[in-house]
């Protein structure tokens, strides 16, 4: 630490250079912006910027230092790793998502070359740009300037700023050189401050990111308090944890001066709860789980003594457990149901928990009490459906109403006086919702919402009834302080590939080859791959937002975007056994919901005659004049239906009601199919009679991973699911049994690791009729990081202390 706050001394005293410039913040890379201490890279056409990870940052710097020369594997290593023994992976990540950020093409790259068994080389040129101590948004970086415009509620109203374009130009005042290319060195003094700066350049990124932190004012420095002016930062946040990986579940102690969380430490292999101040400080592990169990889910108590979790052991318990805030001595305080962890938080008095509902083997039981000092429960009495699956409950800070989340993934928010009674329905979004609060005031909410795969927070105002983007990325699970006006959240960004896995028979330990299909720089998801093994259609947004793409395995000039589909990234798309067309969900033009049928060899769309509002997933069947789909019911529910497809809209045949996903076991001759409220897997007949339904299984799938299975033409179904020692476990799961009572052992199966590391994204995979090959999205980054943010006082005569 010493030697990096020397450098950043010599950095701030040292004189101006003519050439090359001191390394600021922000440097131009051909047509893309690069922010520094944020990791960040915006290109051009890109919606947002992308953040990459410190070590691929390092990488980048390298490449710049060594710029028009070629850089070998065995240099990276030594400058971005030293004094460690990583495989050469790391640089090939690395440069992944270098190539990723920059939006370059591999094959024909305009920024990063590869030069065959020797390193690599940075095409374009580079410019750093210095810009004063005072600049404002519209000088500032991409990250900044970007946020800024996109948060223009949070900051001072008084303050103009003007639209952020993609390339800004450089600061009027500032300084702004180019890097000159590298003289080719003839003597060893030649290029001596270069070459130290290449030794060092591991260093000089910790520097840079250090740099900024220093110069950044002090929390107490930013708070804004109902009567203090507008903050003066062009980003109405700042992240608080940079580590690789990422970090959930944010809990704020009542004076919002500490923060816990759920992450992976150093050396384990699962999460446990870190306690850190709200600046970017090292964090302190407070739990430490043995064995195979994780923890999750904490929530500070309202004395701030104490903090609730989670501790799970995948397919044995789960414990509800409480821990000194300081740490100490863990106790178990309840118990729950490891196939649906329970959601939760504190009651005002912090003498009990609130719980969300939680399935039984006798169906769905509604919010409870659970009290810390005897371990009893009490139910709420309060209104609701028998199959509503009532979520994150939360009592508004005065303690008069509780808030919950109902019938999620589709969910809205309803609210029920402390006590019980009539359930009131407060919202129309029957969306997918990521974590929410009350405003401190309880004039509102706060939340985190996805749509097809983009994730923003959002305010809602009771009085109005007015939801508001906070302007703020890629942000969920807000946390607020109740005695200060800020907040916590989390900040992710995932990006999926797609992969092709062709199964061995000997199970796992077998080899088995994971190829990338179709590699991009975008996010790949929900591959389908047709009956006949050669179509694969998937939902990117590698053309600037979600379209559906196809292509030809055998031709791989074939792959085009189809045109006229606005498609979902839900659900993966359906083929017809014939392989000529396939069924998606998605949005008209108007952002209605609507179900599309296509016909990919010759880009044919046409929209169904559907009388439903809300499509979500479609099946062909054998009889091709028959349909099934599954689509919202209006209350949160999702409902099965039936259609003969010859109407003029379609009639409706039969229904089944608190479906999440189904699929077509051509061997049973029968449909297969999860719930939303329990874990297991039933059956029903073609024809949706009710005599037909049955559970075959009460374990698997469990009820938040109901999308990660499909069946075989043989009728074997095969389910992912995530493990400490394999992030992407693939094995055999039964429906061929009556159902069990939980806890009972299901048949010996045959699994396989198809991805030690990388993850499968939760909306689904792609199985070939015959079993032997799987397409799956594995996660290519995936960086969640802990955000801070202090909320500024409102316009006059608007809610104060809030946005607007």
């Amino acid at each position: 630490m010493k030697r990096a706050a020397a450098t950043i001394a010599g950095f701030m005293s040292r004189p101006p250079e003519p050439s090359p410039p001191l390394p600021s913040e922000r440097l131009r890379v051909g047509e893309c912006l690069v922010d520094v201490p944020l990791r960040e890279i915006l290109a051009p056409g890109a919606r947002r910027a992308r953040r990459i990870t410190p070590k691929a940052m390092g990488v980048l710097l390298s490449l710049i230092e060594h710029q028009g020369r070629v850089v070998s594997r065995d240099t990276l290593l030594a400058e971005v790793w030293p004094d460690t023994l990583p495989t050469n992976d790391v640089v090939t990540q690395a440069i992944t998502q270098l190539r990723k950020a920059f939006d370059d093409e591999r094959g024909n790259p305009r920024y990063i070359e590869t030069i065959a068994k020797n390193g690599y080389r940075l095409l374009t040129q580079v410019e750093w740009l210095q810009a004063e101590p005072g600049a404002t948004a519209a000088n500032a970086g991409p990250a900044e300037a970007q946020r800024t415009h996109d948060a223009s509620v949070l900051v001072d109203p008084s303050r103009t700023t003007a639209e952020h374009p993609a390339f800004p130009e450089a600061p009027r005042d500032g300084v702004t050189q180019p890097i000159p290319p590298p003289a080719v060195p003839n003597a060893r003094g030649a290029w001596t401050s270069i070459v130290g700066v290449v030794a060092g350049v591991a260093l000089l990124v910790g520097a840079i990111v250090l740099w900024s932190l220093l110069r950044a004012p002090p929390r107490d420095a930013l708070r804004a308090e109902d009567n203090a002016m507008p903050l003066p930062s062009e980003r109405p946040y700042r992240l608080i944890t940079s580590f690789p990986g990422f970090e959930l579940s944010p809990t704020l102690s009542p004076d919002a001066a500490m923060v816990a969380y759920m992450a992976i430490p150093n050396g384990a292999r699962g999460t446990a709860i870190m306690v850190q101040t709200t600046d970017q400080t090292q964090p302190r592990q407070l739990t430490r789980p043995q064995g195979l169990a994780e923890d999750s889910a904490p929530a500070w108590s309202p004395d701030g003594r104490s903090i609730a979790f989670l501790r799970i052991e995948p397919g044995v318990a789960c414990r509800i457990m409480l821990i000194a805030a300081n740490g100490g001595v863990e106790r178990e305080v309840g118990s729950c149901d490891h196939r649906t962890p329970p959601t939760f938080s504190w009651m005002p008095d912090g003498r009990g928990l609130l719980f969300g509902s939680m399935p039984t083997a006798s169906g769905v039981v509604g919010l409870r009490q659970l009290d810390l000092a005897s371990g009893e429960w009490r139910a709420l009495e309060y209104a609701r459906g028998r199959g509503d699956l009532d979520s994150v409950p939360r009592y508004s800070p005065d303690g008069r109403w509780i808030v919950f989340v109902r019938n999620a993934p589709l969910g809205d928010f309803w609210r029920i006086r402390a006590e019980g009674g009539e359930a009131e329905r407060l919202t129309q979004l029957r969306a997918e919702l990521r974590g929410w609060d009350w405003l401190p005031d309880g004039s509102g909410l706060m939340f985190g919402r996805g749509i097809d795969g983009d994730i923003r927070m959002y305010r809602f105002d009771f009085e109005s009834g007015r939801i508001a983007d906070t302007g703020v990325p890629d942000a969920q699970s807000p946390v607020l302080s109740r005695t200060r006006s800020a907040a916590v959240f989390v900040q992710r960004r995932q990006y999926f590939g797609l992969y092709r896995v062709a199964l061995p028979q000997g199970g796992e330990g077998s080899v088995h080859v994971v190829e990338p299909v179709y590699a991009s720089s975008a996010r790949d998801m929900v591959p389908s791959i047709a009956p006949d093994a050669r179509q694969l259609a998937f939902v990117s947004d590698r053309s600037g937002s979600n379209g559906l793409w196809w292509g030809d395995l055998q031709r791989p000039d074939s792959l085009r975007m189809i045109a006229g589909v606005l498609p979902s990234t839900r659900y993966p798309a359906n083929w017809s056994e014939d392989s000529r067309s396939l069924l998606i969900a998605g949005r008209d033009r108007a952002g209605v919901g609507a179900l599309f049928e296509v016909v990919p060899s010759s880009g044919r769309v046409s929209q169904l005659p559907l009388p439903l509002p809300e499509p979500l997933q479609a099946l062909y069947l054998p009889n091709r004049d028959r349909l099934l789909v599954l689509a919202g019911a209006g209350d949160g529910h999702q409902r099965l239906h039936l259609f003969d497809r010859r109407g003029q809209p379609m009639r409706a045949l039969a229904s089944l009601d608190d479906v999440s996903q189904v699929r077509y076991d051509r061997h049973g001759g029968r449909l297969l199919f999860t719930r939303p409220t329990r874990s297991g897997l039933w059956q029903a007949d073609l024809s949706l009679s009710p005599g037909s339904v049955r559970q075959l299984n009460t374990e698997e799938p469990v009820s938040d991973r109901y999308r990660m299975w499909a069946v075989a033409d043989d009728g074997q179904v095969r389910y992912i699911e995530q493990l400490q020692t394999c992030a992407a476990h693939l094995r055999r799961i039964s429906a061929d049994r009556a159902a069990a009572e939980p806890g009972t052992a299901l048949p010996a199966a045959a699994p396989l690791c198809l991805d030690q590391s990388r993850r499968v994204a939760v909306n689904g995979y792609s199985l070939t009729p015959r079993g032997d090959v799987v397409y799956v999205a594995l996660v290519q980054w995936d960086g969640a990081d802990i955000g801070y943010m202090d909320l500024l006082p409102a316009p006059k005569g608007e809610v104060p202390g809030w946005f607007n």
